[in-house]
């Protein structure tokens, strides 16, 4: 019953009313002590069978006390690995957090990094378009102060044109006049 797979080598003794004391520090529960005081046949047996038969019940209760050694130390086993096994599940669900939380991080900072970005690269382009607004309104001045003084440009070579129109005709009527006045 479990008794094979155990490694351990415990030594037991009686001591004077027959209760069993283990040696080497192991361990027993009331539940173990109780069970191993139990009689083994369903009828149960009187002091005086147990008593008469001594080698042969030693050798059943050392059987039985490491049946019942082996099954506890199963158990022990079983509760330790859940332990272990509830630990690692505990640390990997720690771990898994840690790693969520510093992606969430990263990735919060990494869209910060993108706005900011996306930010100044607006405040670059509204700046761009206030400067060429800018040069464009000094474009726009400066076409108007040319227009202005090539239309009065214009105005003063329209009237010395005028002027030299009104001279060169007057000269011209003039000679006209004098030649019609020698060929009469």
């Amino acid at each position: 019953m479990g008794g094979g797979g155990s490694t351990r080598r415990v030594t037991f003794e009686a001591d004077e009313n027959e209760n069993i004391t283990v040696v080497k520090g192991v361990r027993l529960s009331d539940s173990v002590i109780d069970r191993m005081k139990e009689p083994s046949s369903p009828g149960g047996r009187s002091q005086s069978q147990h008593r008469s038969s001594g080698a042969v019940n030693d050798e059943e209760l050392k059987k039985r006390i490491a049946e019942e050694l082996a099954l506890e130390q199963a158990r022990r086993d079983s509760e330790a690995q859940k332990r272990r096994l509830k630990q690692e599940q505990a640390y990997v669900h720690d771990e898994f957090g840690k790693i969520l939380e510093r992606e969430r991080i990263s990735s919060n900072e990494h869209l910060t990094r993108a706005i900011l970005r996306e930010r100044a690269a607006t405040e670059e382009e509204r700046q761009k378009a206030q400067r060429f607004a800018r040069q464009l309104e000094e474009k726009d001045r400066e076409l108007k102060k040319h227009d202005a003084y090539y239309k009065e440009q214009l105005a003063r070579l329209e009237e010395r044109s005028a002027q030299f129109y009104k001279v060169t005709t007057e000269q011209y009527q003039k000679a006209a006049d004098e030649v019609s006045a020698r060929f009469k």
